[in-house]
Protein backbone atom coordinates (compact mmCIF):
# COMPACT_ATOMS: atom_id res chain seq x y z
CA UNK A 1 0.00 0.00 0.00
CA UNK A 2 1.24 3.48 -0.54
CA UNK A 3 2.73 5.47 2.27
CA UNK A 4 1.32 8.86 2.57
CA UNK A 5 3.17 11.94 4.14
CA UNK A 6 2.40 11.86 7.57
CA UNK A 7 2.98 15.26 8.31
CA UNK A 8 -0.58 15.85 7.22
CA UNK A 9 -1.34 13.82 10.23
CA UNK A 10 -0.23 16.13 12.27
CA UNK A 11 -3.07 18.73 11.58
CA UNK A 12 -5.22 18.61 13.90
CA UNK A 13 -7.89 20.24 12.38
CA UNK A 14 -9.25 21.33 9.36
CA UNK A 15 -8.34 24.75 7.58
CA UNK A 16 -9.89 27.73 9.43
CA UNK A 17 -12.04 29.06 6.08
CA UNK A 18 -13.51 25.55 5.11
CA UNK A 19 -14.50 24.62 8.72
CA UNK A 20 -15.89 28.01 9.12
CA UNK A 21 -18.41 27.18 5.78
CA UNK A 22 -18.89 23.67 7.19
CA UNK A 23 -20.58 25.16 10.29
CA UNK A 24 -22.33 27.84 8.74
CA UNK A 25 -23.50 25.30 6.05
CA UNK A 26 -25.19 23.10 8.83
CA UNK A 27 -26.52 26.21 10.88
CA UNK A 28 -28.11 27.14 7.08
CA UNK A 29 -29.44 22.91 6.62
CA UNK A 30 -30.80 22.80 10.40
CA UNK A 31 -32.38 26.31 10.63
CA UNK A 32 -33.55 26.45 7.06
CA UNK A 33 -32.12 30.21 7.30
CA UNK A 34 -31.56 31.98 3.98
CA UNK A 35 -30.49 35.79 5.59
CA UNK A 36 -26.95 35.03 6.81
CA UNK A 37 -24.38 37.84 6.18
CA UNK A 38 -20.84 36.50 5.60
CA UNK A 39 -17.95 38.70 7.17
CA UNK A 40 -16.05 36.36 7.71
CA UNK A 41 -13.66 35.30 4.40
CA UNK A 42 -11.78 38.36 3.13
CA UNK A 43 -12.91 37.37 -0.06
CA UNK A 44 -13.77 41.18 -2.57
CA UNK A 45 -17.84 41.25 -3.59
CA UNK A 46 -17.43 44.22 -5.74
CA UNK A 47 -17.49 43.62 -9.87
CA UNK A 48 -13.78 44.04 -11.37
CA UNK A 49 -12.41 47.65 -12.21
CA UNK A 50 -13.71 48.30 -16.13
CA UNK A 51 -10.35 48.76 -17.13
CA UNK A 52 -8.91 44.93 -16.04
CA UNK A 53 -12.75 44.01 -17.72
CA UNK A 54 -12.09 45.39 -20.97
CA UNK A 55 -8.61 44.57 -21.33
CA UNK A 56 -9.38 40.97 -20.80
CA UNK A 57 -11.74 41.72 -23.17
CA UNK A 58 -9.41 42.70 -25.34
CA UNK A 59 -6.90 39.91 -24.62
CA UNK A 60 -9.50 37.24 -25.33
CA UNK A 61 -10.42 38.44 -28.30
CA UNK A 62 -6.73 38.33 -29.39
CA UNK A 63 -6.89 34.61 -28.42
CA UNK A 64 -9.26 33.84 -31.06
CA UNK A 65 -7.35 35.38 -33.63
CA UNK A 66 -4.23 33.32 -35.48
CA UNK A 67 -2.10 35.91 -35.53
CA UNK A 68 -2.90 37.05 -31.67
CA UNK A 69 -2.85 33.71 -30.40
CA UNK A 70 -0.73 32.97 -27.09
CA UNK A 71 0.20 29.15 -26.54
CA UNK A 72 2.87 29.07 -22.99
CA UNK A 73 3.90 32.28 -21.54
CA UNK A 74 6.79 33.13 -19.58
CA UNK A 75 6.93 30.87 -16.50
CA UNK A 76 7.88 34.31 -14.60
CA UNK A 77 5.24 36.50 -16.21
CA UNK A 78 5.46 38.86 -19.46
CA UNK A 79 7.95 41.22 -19.25
CA UNK A 80 5.48 44.13 -19.61
CA UNK A 81 3.49 43.60 -16.88
CA UNK A 82 6.82 42.60 -14.74
CA UNK A 83 8.06 46.26 -16.25
CA UNK A 84 5.00 48.14 -15.02
CA UNK A 85 4.86 46.15 -11.57
CA UNK A 86 8.57 47.13 -10.90
CA UNK A 87 7.92 51.04 -12.17
CA UNK A 88 4.56 51.50 -10.25
CA UNK A 89 5.21 49.85 -6.85
CA UNK A 90 8.87 50.40 -5.78
CA UNK A 91 10.62 52.05 -8.44
CA UNK A 92 7.88 55.09 -7.80
CA UNK A 93 8.77 54.99 -3.80
CA UNK A 94 12.33 54.74 -4.35
CA UNK A 95 12.32 50.88 -3.90
CA UNK A 96 15.43 49.38 -6.39
CA UNK A 97 13.65 46.39 -7.60
CA UNK A 98 14.25 45.10 -11.22
CA UNK A 99 11.11 43.85 -13.16
CA UNK A 100 13.26 40.53 -13.80
CA UNK A 101 13.34 40.27 -10.01
CA UNK A 102 9.46 40.14 -9.80
CA UNK A 103 8.06 36.49 -10.52
CA UNK A 104 4.00 36.73 -11.56
CA UNK A 105 2.18 34.39 -9.98
CA UNK A 106 -1.30 32.93 -9.40
CA UNK A 107 -1.72 34.03 -5.72
CA UNK A 108 0.40 34.56 -2.99
CA UNK A 109 -1.34 32.55 -1.05
CA UNK A 110 0.55 29.70 -3.08
CA UNK A 111 3.83 31.81 -2.99
CA UNK A 112 3.94 31.88 0.65
CA UNK A 113 3.84 27.75 0.85
CA UNK A 114 5.55 27.26 -2.30
CA UNK A 115 9.03 29.48 -1.42
CA UNK A 116 9.77 26.55 1.01
CA UNK A 117 10.53 24.10 -1.69
CA UNK A 118 13.58 26.26 -2.28
CA UNK A 119 14.66 26.72 1.71
CA UNK A 120 16.41 23.79 4.09
CA UNK A 121 13.90 21.92 6.45
CA UNK A 122 16.20 22.68 9.19
CA UNK A 123 16.28 26.40 9.61
CA UNK A 124 14.65 27.60 13.05
CA UNK A 125 11.11 29.43 12.16
CA UNK A 126 9.39 32.50 13.67
CA UNK A 127 6.06 33.40 12.97
CA UNK A 128 3.52 35.39 15.04
CA UNK A 129 0.79 34.89 17.10
CA UNK A 130 -2.27 35.29 15.79
CA UNK A 131 -0.88 34.33 12.43
CA UNK A 132 -2.27 33.85 8.91
CA UNK A 133 -2.62 30.50 9.38
CA UNK A 134 -1.09 29.52 5.79
CA UNK A 135 2.25 30.26 7.36
CA UNK A 136 2.04 27.23 10.11
CA UNK A 137 -0.03 25.00 7.86
CA UNK A 138 2.51 25.03 5.00
CA UNK A 139 5.54 24.54 7.48
CA UNK A 140 3.21 21.55 9.27
CA UNK A 141 2.95 19.83 5.99
CA UNK A 142 6.48 19.84 4.69
CA UNK A 143 7.90 18.26 8.12
CA UNK A 144 9.37 21.17 9.29
CA UNK A 145 7.77 20.98 12.60
CA UNK A 146 6.66 18.48 15.49
CA UNK A 147 4.03 17.10 16.55
CA UNK A 148 1.13 19.28 17.55
CA UNK A 149 1.11 20.41 21.37
CA UNK A 150 -2.38 20.18 23.27
CA UNK A 151 -2.66 24.31 23.49
CA UNK A 152 -2.82 24.20 19.57
CA UNK A 153 0.76 25.34 18.64
CA UNK A 154 3.29 22.86 16.80
CA UNK A 155 6.70 21.79 18.44
CA UNK A 156 9.68 23.11 16.20
CA UNK A 157 8.13 26.74 15.88
CA UNK A 158 8.51 29.98 17.23
CA UNK A 159 5.45 32.20 18.23
CA UNK A 160 5.53 35.61 18.68
CA UNK A 161 2.82 36.78 20.36
CA UNK A 162 1.32 40.28 19.33
CA UNK A 163 -1.90 41.62 21.61
CA UNK A 164 -2.70 45.06 23.12
CA UNK A 165 -0.12 45.25 25.59
CA UNK A 166 2.43 45.31 22.70
CA UNK A 167 -0.03 47.11 20.38
CA UNK A 168 -0.08 44.38 18.41
CA UNK A 169 3.04 44.21 17.07
CA UNK A 170 6.01 41.45 17.39
CA UNK A 171 8.91 41.93 19.32
CA UNK A 172 12.33 40.58 18.13
CA UNK A 173 13.23 37.36 18.86
CA UNK A 174 15.73 37.32 21.93
CA UNK A 175 17.46 34.01 20.19
CA UNK A 176 18.40 33.61 16.64
CA UNK A 177 15.48 32.25 14.06
CA UNK A 178 16.33 31.43 10.59
CA UNK A 179 13.30 32.27 8.65
CA UNK A 180 10.57 35.18 9.68
CA UNK A 181 7.19 35.71 8.89
CA UNK A 182 5.80 39.52 8.98
CA UNK A 183 2.25 40.59 7.51
CA UNK A 184 1.49 43.99 7.13
CA UNK A 185 -0.82 45.33 7.19
CA UNK A 186 -1.54 42.57 9.69
CA UNK A 187 -4.25 40.02 9.14
CA UNK A 188 -6.24 39.72 11.10
CA UNK A 189 -5.19 42.34 13.64
CA UNK A 190 -5.13 45.35 10.92
CA UNK A 191 -2.42 46.41 12.79
CA UNK A 192 0.85 48.07 11.07
CA UNK A 193 4.31 49.29 11.02
CA UNK A 194 6.57 51.76 10.93
CA UNK A 195 9.39 52.48 9.23
CA UNK A 196 11.33 52.56 12.28
CA UNK A 197 9.92 49.51 13.50
CA UNK A 198 10.44 47.79 10.56
CA UNK A 199 13.79 48.85 10.64
CA UNK A 200 14.99 46.86 13.95
CA UNK A 201 13.55 43.42 11.73
CA UNK A 202 15.64 44.01 8.88
CA UNK A 203 18.94 44.51 11.31
CA UNK A 204 18.33 41.53 13.21
CA UNK A 205 17.51 39.54 9.87
CA UNK A 206 20.92 40.92 8.63
CA UNK A 207 22.95 40.16 11.69
CA UNK A 208 21.71 36.56 11.87
CA UNK A 209 21.66 36.30 7.96
CA UNK A 210 18.28 35.08 8.94
CA UNK A 211 15.34 35.40 6.15
CA UNK A 212 12.20 37.57 6.62
CA UNK A 213 9.00 36.52 4.20
CA UNK A 214 7.51 39.55 4.10
CA UNK A 215 3.97 39.35 3.01
CA UNK A 216 2.08 42.81 1.62
CA UNK A 217 -0.79 41.91 0.54
CA UNK A 218 -2.90 44.70 1.69
CA UNK A 219 -0.30 47.17 1.25
CA UNK A 220 -2.98 49.14 -0.98
CA UNK A 221 -5.36 49.88 1.50
CA UNK A 222 -3.11 51.84 3.72
CA UNK A 223 -4.07 55.80 4.80
CA UNK A 224 -1.01 56.72 6.37
CA UNK A 225 1.27 58.26 3.96
CA UNK A 226 3.92 58.05 6.79
CA UNK A 227 3.91 53.75 7.29
CA UNK A 228 5.73 51.98 4.06
CA UNK A 229 4.35 49.90 1.27
CA UNK A 230 6.93 47.53 0.91
CA UNK A 231 9.74 45.97 2.93
CA UNK A 232 12.32 47.39 0.26
CA UNK A 233 11.81 50.94 1.47
CA UNK A 234 13.33 49.91 4.25
CA UNK A 235 17.56 50.23 3.84
CA UNK A 236 18.74 46.74 3.90
CA UNK A 237 16.01 44.85 3.17
CA UNK A 238 16.90 44.00 -0.41
CA UNK A 239 20.07 41.65 1.13
CA UNK A 240 17.25 39.75 3.98
CA UNK A 241 14.02 39.88 2.73
CA UNK A 242 11.61 38.27 0.20
CA UNK A 243 8.09 39.94 -0.47
CA UNK A 244 4.84 38.68 -1.56
CA UNK A 245 2.25 40.86 -3.26
CA UNK A 246 -1.33 39.82 -4.79
CA UNK A 247 -4.22 41.86 -6.89
CA UNK A 248 -6.89 39.90 -5.22
CA UNK A 249 -7.92 42.59 -2.68
CA UNK A 250 -6.78 45.87 -4.57
CA UNK A 251 -8.29 45.31 -8.06
CA UNK A 252 -11.05 42.15 -6.65
CA UNK A 253 -8.60 38.95 -8.39
CA UNK A 254 -9.54 36.42 -5.83
CA UNK A 255 -11.49 34.71 -8.71
CA UNK A 256 -9.41 35.54 -11.29
CA UNK A 257 -5.63 34.86 -9.83
CA UNK A 258 -2.77 36.99 -10.21
CA UNK A 259 -0.15 38.08 -7.74
CA UNK A 260 4.11 38.41 -7.51
CA UNK A 261 6.19 37.80 -5.89
CA UNK A 262 9.77 39.80 -5.51
CA UNK A 263 13.14 37.84 -5.18
CA UNK A 264 16.13 40.28 -5.13
CA UNK A 265 19.28 39.36 -7.07
CA UNK A 266 21.42 39.50 -4.31
CA UNK A 267 19.61 37.79 -1.82
CA UNK A 268 21.60 34.95 -0.83
CA UNK A 269 20.97 31.64 1.25
CA UNK A 270 23.71 28.93 2.05
CA UNK A 271 24.19 25.43 1.30
CA UNK A 272 25.19 22.53 4.13
CA UNK A 273 29.01 23.46 3.65
CA UNK A 274 28.09 26.94 3.95
CA UNK A 275 28.81 28.15 0.73
CA UNK A 276 26.56 30.93 -0.15
CA UNK A 277 23.31 30.74 -3.06
CA UNK A 278 21.79 32.80 -4.14
CA UNK A 279 17.68 32.69 -3.76
CA UNK A 280 16.71 33.80 -7.02
CA UNK A 281 18.35 31.27 -9.22
CA UNK A 282 16.70 28.80 -7.55
CA UNK A 283 13.60 30.24 -7.20
CA UNK A 284 13.70 30.73 -10.70
CA UNK A 285 14.39 27.27 -10.84
CA UNK A 286 11.93 26.33 -9.45
CA UNK A 287 8.65 28.21 -11.30
CA UNK A 288 10.35 26.88 -14.42
CA UNK A 289 10.22 23.30 -13.08
CA UNK A 290 6.44 23.39 -11.29
CA UNK A 291 4.69 26.03 -12.89
CA UNK A 292 3.43 27.26 -16.33
CA UNK A 293 3.11 30.86 -15.72
CA UNK A 294 -0.36 32.78 -15.85
CA UNK A 295 -2.63 33.08 -18.30
CA UNK A 296 -2.42 36.06 -21.10
CA UNK A 297 -5.87 36.87 -20.57
CA UNK A 298 -5.19 37.56 -16.89
CA UNK A 299 -1.30 39.34 -17.39
CA UNK A 300 -3.74 41.37 -19.38
CA UNK A 301 -6.12 42.51 -16.64
CA UNK A 302 -3.40 42.87 -14.09
CA UNK A 303 -1.52 45.21 -16.50
CA UNK A 304 -4.48 47.32 -16.76
CA UNK A 305 -4.15 47.80 -13.04
CA UNK A 306 -1.56 50.45 -13.70
CA UNK A 307 -3.78 52.64 -16.62
CA UNK A 308 -4.89 55.98 -15.33
CA UNK A 309 -8.47 54.77 -15.51
CA UNK A 310 -7.22 51.59 -13.67
CA UNK A 311 -5.95 53.55 -11.07
CA UNK A 312 -8.67 55.50 -10.61
CA UNK A 313 -11.32 52.60 -10.28
CA UNK A 314 -8.54 50.58 -8.05
CA UNK A 315 -8.83 53.47 -5.82
CA UNK A 316 -12.42 53.66 -5.81
CA UNK A 317 -12.71 50.15 -4.79
CA UNK A 318 -10.60 50.38 -2.21
CA UNK A 319 -12.53 53.69 -0.74
CA UNK A 320 -15.26 51.71 -0.66
CA UNK A 321 -14.31 48.88 1.33
CA UNK A 322 -12.42 51.30 4.37
CA UNK A 323 -15.59 53.43 4.39
CA UNK A 324 -16.97 49.85 5.10
CA UNK A 325 -14.69 49.86 7.62
CA UNK A 326 -15.24 53.16 9.11
CA UNK A 327 -18.46 52.33 9.29
CA UNK A 328 -18.16 49.01 11.24
CA UNK A 329 -15.44 49.95 13.81
CA UNK A 330 -17.70 53.19 14.50
CA UNK A 331 -20.91 51.66 15.17
CA UNK A 332 -18.90 48.93 17.00
CA UNK A 333 -17.35 51.02 19.42
CA UNK A 334 -20.81 53.28 19.46
CA UNK A 335 -21.87 50.15 21.53
CA UNK A 336 -19.39 49.54 24.12
CA UNK A 337 -16.90 47.11 21.98
CA UNK A 338 -13.38 47.14 21.82
CA UNK A 339 -12.55 47.24 18.24
CA UNK A 340 -8.42 47.40 17.04
CA UNK A 341 -7.91 47.67 13.11
CA UNK A 342 -9.38 49.41 10.09
CA UNK A 343 -8.11 52.50 9.59
CA UNK A 344 -5.06 51.14 7.33
CA UNK A 345 -6.33 47.14 6.39
CA UNK A 346 -9.89 45.88 5.75
CA UNK A 347 -9.83 44.05 8.61
CA UNK A 348 -11.71 45.00 12.32
CA UNK A 349 -10.23 42.64 14.89
CA UNK A 350 -12.93 42.95 18.03
CA UNK A 351 -12.02 42.12 22.13
CA UNK A 352 -14.87 39.53 22.33
CA UNK A 353 -17.16 39.96 25.65
CA UNK A 354 -16.55 38.88 28.94
CA UNK A 355 -16.68 34.84 29.68
CA UNK A 356 -16.80 33.92 26.05
CA UNK A 357 -14.84 32.09 24.07
CA UNK A 358 -13.70 33.52 20.53
CA UNK A 359 -15.76 29.94 19.18
CA UNK A 360 -18.54 31.05 21.44
CA UNK A 361 -18.99 34.77 20.04
CA UNK A 362 -18.89 32.95 16.57
CA UNK A 363 -21.87 30.65 17.38
CA UNK A 364 -23.70 33.49 19.39
CA UNK A 365 -23.72 36.16 16.07
CA UNK A 366 -24.38 33.47 13.97
CA UNK A 367 -27.57 32.31 16.32
CA UNK A 368 -28.73 35.59 17.48
CA UNK A 369 -27.88 38.01 14.15
CA UNK A 370 -27.00 35.68 11.75
CA UNK A 371 -23.92 37.13 10.67
CA UNK A 372 -20.35 35.67 10.23
CA UNK A 373 -17.13 36.35 11.50
CA UNK A 374 -13.91 34.71 12.31
CA UNK A 375 -12.91 33.56 15.66
CA UNK A 376 -10.02 34.65 16.90
CA UNK A 377 -8.42 31.36 18.15
CA UNK A 378 -8.23 30.24 14.45
CA UNK A 379 -5.39 32.44 13.94
CA UNK A 380 -3.45 31.18 16.85
CA UNK A 381 -3.28 30.81 20.45
CA UNK A 382 -3.15 34.49 21.04
CA UNK A 383 -5.83 35.03 18.65
CA UNK A 384 -8.36 33.52 21.87
CA UNK A 385 -10.32 36.52 22.97
CA UNK A 386 -10.79 38.11 20.04
CA UNK A 387 -12.67 38.21 17.22
CA UNK A 388 -12.48 39.13 13.16
CA UNK A 389 -14.80 41.10 10.58
CA UNK A 390 -13.79 41.56 6.87
CA UNK A 391 -15.05 44.56 5.28
CA UNK A 392 -15.38 43.21 2.15
CA UNK A 393 -18.83 42.96 1.29
CA UNK A 394 -21.94 45.37 -0.18
CA UNK A 395 -22.45 48.20 1.78
CA UNK A 396 -25.66 47.63 2.68
CA UNK A 397 -25.11 44.03 4.03
CA UNK A 398 -22.21 46.14 5.91
CA UNK A 399 -24.51 48.02 7.75
CA UNK A 400 -27.00 45.15 7.95
CA UNK A 401 -24.76 42.93 9.82
CA UNK A 402 -23.95 46.17 12.07
CA UNK A 403 -27.41 46.92 12.60
CA UNK A 404 -28.07 43.19 13.77
CA UNK A 405 -24.90 42.76 16.09
CA UNK A 406 -25.67 45.83 18.19
CA UNK A 407 -29.41 45.01 19.03
CA UNK A 408 -28.53 41.76 20.12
Amino acid sequence: MVQVNENYLKLKAGYLFPEISKRVNTYIQANNSSSIIKLGIGDVTEPLPKACKDAMSEALNEMGTEKGFKGYGPEQGYPWLREKIAENDFQSRGCQISAEEIFVSDGSKCDSSNILDILGDQNLIAVTDPVYPVYVDSNVMTGRTGEALKNGTYHGLTYIPINEDNKFLPEIPTKKVDIIYLCFPNNPTGATITKKDLKKWIDYANFHKSLILFDAAYEAFIQDNELPHSIYEIEGAKNCAIEFRSFSKNAGFTGVRCAYTVVPKNLMGADSKGEKVDLWSLWNRRQCTKFNGVSYVVQRGAEAVYSLQGKKEVKNLIDFYMENARIMKSKLQSTGFKVHGGDNAPYIWISVPDHMTSWDFFDHLLEKANVVGTPGSGFGLAGEGFFRLSAFNSRSNVINAMERIITI
